[in-house]
């Protein structure tokens, strides 16, 4: 066969080469008498530009004649620039050597559009001498010898009305040497297009003749060729018979399974692939119907009761769309296919069907691998958090349906970090597959067990009451501890801490719900590990997690929505020697109804849950944010020492100085305005790095506090290793102390220490003028209270307001009383 071709080739193309180069020379010819006319009708376009921009001239140069107005002259330059464009034109190409560059320039500038530059400049060149060319030019070169005159007259008119107002004579005289300018160039331009209409149309004639002479020619040569090409027929039929051959090849070879019938569904055709799917040989399955072979088992079938061939027919099973079907074999078994069917056709009558079946299986079962995945851990096999919060949620469904007893398990391994920090992950991975398969032993048939992250389990308990529940949850507590997991030779012990909620008694929301349970998963870590810790609705100490919870989200938000705000309150001098008092700043949260937050509300959720540093962060920019303004309105008078509370996590936060520095750095702020508040549980418990803090800011200028001296570790042995400038003593010491001698011998021994090591003293809540004249006596320096001052807004005037000098308590205005 490949001989035959290579023998047939060049008889083949003897046959066919007049045609191909009668087809070459017809489109050559078509080409260039396309490309002909369109540099005619590119002329003709010229010719209207040119025309009209003659017109234009004429009309605005009449008007600039009568009025001088500068945009009639304007627009007559812009309409004679389109005749001086075509005249650069015939300048350019009429040279000896042709200035292309200028003759495209030329054209531009007359408006022909920038495609059509390439076909004037070839007709032009190669046209010119052409009789109706020529007359054409003679034509154009009058109507521009006139445009010349023309624009020498604007010229003139110009100059004259730069140099002085002209006579009505001169007017007029211009208007009447304008009019003789359009009477000559009208006739011109009138023949140049006279002259291009009638090339135009001669050129079209003789370009027709041509087209018509070769279309003679060739048809001529294909009737000459016809029986030559009537002897090529068999080889064609025998071209054609090896095509089908390769095409019953090709299909027996793909991997889909092929089916041909005819119309009435009886198989004439099955490849391979179709043999091994429907377990069928295609000589025996030949002229059975199709149903025969397999029927169609899946929800489509019930939707559509026509038969699968009327289907095909009808043109529902195409390609491009996924037509999944699930097919039943003869020996009962089942498979998931997508089927695409489409008839044969021949002169527009169907004829038969094809059916492409591709086997799904492998398919199906990557899908169900993916399903598993997104359901399931892929260490430890368990369901996952986003199916155990499914199940949970379904499980809750069903209990505002019908009432059920469930329970719900946190679980949180102890101590797992020593595992992988000591042993590496490897370790840590082997001991969570030991800890999967004793927590799964210790479940009821029908229980979720879910990993959840990390070292952290979830246990759903379907239909389990609560006395079940937690006799279920200390069995896996003690089969936790029990487990003895040894890793290249390294022992470790395992204990777990187990939250129980029953889910009766928990709130009835799936995140109510999980929080309860991790909320008292926590209260079990916090009260040693390795316990049952069971949630009961009723449970202060649960109820106060629950609260500061809450407030964490609510923190977060107001941060993002900028809702805290500052105030101040003085601190007075009581006595002369001291001097004017200051200010400290007081930090107050507006809630979602507008309503002010004092901080005993949410400072201790803020501080179990990490977000102290951040609020201190935000008071400070905005204390010094004020600070700022009131520096940059230069306001007389000296500011007031403004003190700032600060928490005992940022204290110990090296990247929290780092920010203060750069605060100070940023606002301009003179260190010795800022007094910084400290507790002192904070700063006994974080000794080493309060000490380290305090030195660094001092050596600023700053001044330092110690708040709330005593009520905490109240050791004197540690103030001295603190170079505080200020002792606050504690306001409940001071609010009993007329009525308490102890409380009252605490306040003076508080401040005879704070006075020996050279510190000031600060009492709070001092409330009523008694106390006030009582720490008078004591020598206290300074007093903090309602009777000083109830807490303001932080604005620039508490900077600057008047400070209660230290006289007489009887001369007191009545008003600081309240």
């Amino acid at each position: 066969m490949k001989g035959t071709h290579i023998h047939q080739a060049p008889r083949l193309l003897g046959i066919i080469w007049p045609f191909v180069a009668v087809v070459i020379l017809q489109v050559l010819l078509a080409g260039l008498s396309l490309y002909t006319l369109s540099a005619v009708r590119a002329y003709v376009a010229g010719e209207s530009l040119w025309s009209k921009a003659q017109k234009d001239a004429i009309y605005y140069l009449n008007l600039y004649a009568e009025r001088p107005e500068p945009r009639f002259l304007q627009r007559f330059h812009q309409a004679i620039a389109v005749p001086q464009g075509d005249h650069e034109l015939r300048i350019a190409l009429d040279q000896p050597t042709p200035d292309y560059a200028a003759a495209r320039t030329g054209i531009l500038q007359g408006g022909n559009h920038p495609e059509d530059v390439s076909r004037i400049i070839w007709f032009y060149s190669y046209f010119r001498n052409i009789s109706f060319m020529q007359k054409a030019i003679a034509y154009w070169d009058i109507g521009d010898d006139y445009l010349r005159q023309l624009d020498l007259l604007a010229t003139e008119i110009h100059s004259s009305f730069s140099s002085g107002q002209p006579t009505l004579e001169q007017v007029n005289e211009w208007k009447a040497r304008i009019a003789t300018i359009n009477e000559g160039v009208t006739p011109a331009a009138k023949a140049f297009s006279d002259a291009l209409g009638e090339g135009s149309r001669v050129l079209l004639k003789v370009l027709l003749i041509s087209n018509l002479l070769t279309a003679i020619f060739l048809i001529t040569m294909a009737w000459r060729r016809s029986s030559k090409l009537l002897s090529q027929r068999q080889a064609f039929a025998s071209a054609l018979q090896a095509e089908k051959d390769r095409a019953q090849i090709t299909l027996a070879s793909i991997g889909d399974a092929v089916i041909t019938t005819d119309v009435d569904g009886n198989i004439l055709y099955m490849n391979a692939a179709a043999e091994q799917l429907t377990h069928w040989q295609a000589a025996s399955a030949q002229g059975l119907p199709l149903s025969a072979l397999f029927s169609l088992l899946d929800e489509h079938s019930d939707e559509d009761a026509r038969t699968l061939i009327e289907q095909v027919l009808a043109g529902s099973l195409r390609g491009g769309a996924e037509h999944a079907r699930l097919i039943q074999r003869l020996d009962g078994s089942t498979v998931s296919v997508n089927l695409v069917g489409s008839p044969i056709l021949s002169d527009g009558q169907a004829t038969g069907i094809v059916l492409v079946l591709h086997d799904m299986t492998q398919e199906r079962q990557y899908i169900a691998n993916l399903s598993w995945q997104a359901t399931h851990d892929a260490l430890t096999g368990l369901a996952n958090r986003r199916e155990f919060e499914y199940r949970l949620e379904q499980a809750l469904n069903g209990l505002a349906r019908q009432p059920g007893r469930h329970a719900l398990m946190f679980l949180d391994l102890d101590q797992f970090k020593l595992v992988n920090d000591t042993c590496g992950h490897a370790a840590g991975d082997e001991l969570l597959r030991h800890i999967c398969a004793v927590l799964q032993s210790g479940l009821r048939e029908g229980d979720t067990l879910a990993r959840l992250g990390g070292d952290e389990f979830g246990v759903l308990l379907e239909n389990c009451p609560q006395e079940q529940a937690e006799r279920i949850a200390e069995q896996l507590r003690q089969a936790v501890q029990s487990l003895h997991f040894v890793w290249k030779g390294r022992p470790f012990i395992t204990t777990v801490s187990i939250g129980l909620v029953s889910m009766a008694l928990a709130p009835g929301t799936l995140e109510a719900s999980l929080r309860a349970a991790d909320m008292a998963c926590y209260m079990a870590k916090e009260k040693g590990r390795n316990r049952v810790q069971v949630y009961h609705a009723d449970d202060s100490e649960l109820s106060m997690r629950f609260g500061e919870m809450a407030w964490i989200q609510r923190l977060h938000v107001a941060l993002e929505e900028n809702r805290f705000c500052l105030y101040a309150q003085e601190i007075a001098a009581l006595s002369d020697q001291e001097g004017p008092g200051h200010i400290e700043i007081l930090l107050r949260l507006h809630d979602e109804s507008g309503r002010t937050i004092l901080p005993d509300s949410f400072i201790p959720a803020a501080e179990r849950y990490g977000l102290m540093t951040a609020l201190d962060r935000w008071v400070v920019r905005n204390v010094f944010q004020v600070i700022r303004q009131c520096l940059n309105e230069g306001r007389p008078g000296p500011l007031a020492l403004v003190a700032i509370n600060l928490s005992g996590s940022s204290i110990g936060d090296d990247k929290f100085l780092d920010y203060l520095q750069r605060l100070f750095s940023e606002f301009e702020i003179p260190p010795r305005m800022i007094c910084f508040e400290i507790t002192e549980t904070s700063a006994i418990a974080n000794l080493g790095s309060a000490i380290r803090f305090i030195n660094e800011l001092k050596g600023l200028g700053c001044k330092f506090s110690l708040d709330d001296f005593c009520a905490g570790m109240s050791s004197f042995a540690y103030l001295k290793h603190l170079p505080v400038d200020y002792l606050k003593i504690d306001g409940s010491f001071v609010k009993d102390m007329l009525d308490d001698p102890i409380n009252r011998a605490m306040v003076e021994v508080i401040n005879h220490i704070g006075h020996v090591m050279g510190k000031r003293t600060i009492a709070e809540f001092v409330e009523t003028p008694l106390i006030e004249q009582a720490l008078q006596e004591i020598g206290v320096d300074y007093a903090q209270g309602y009777l000083i001052e109830r807490p303001q807004v932080f604005t620039c005037d508490s900077l600057q307001r008047q400070r209660i000098a230290a006289r007489p308590l009887l001369q007191r205005a009545p008003g600081t009383f309240r």
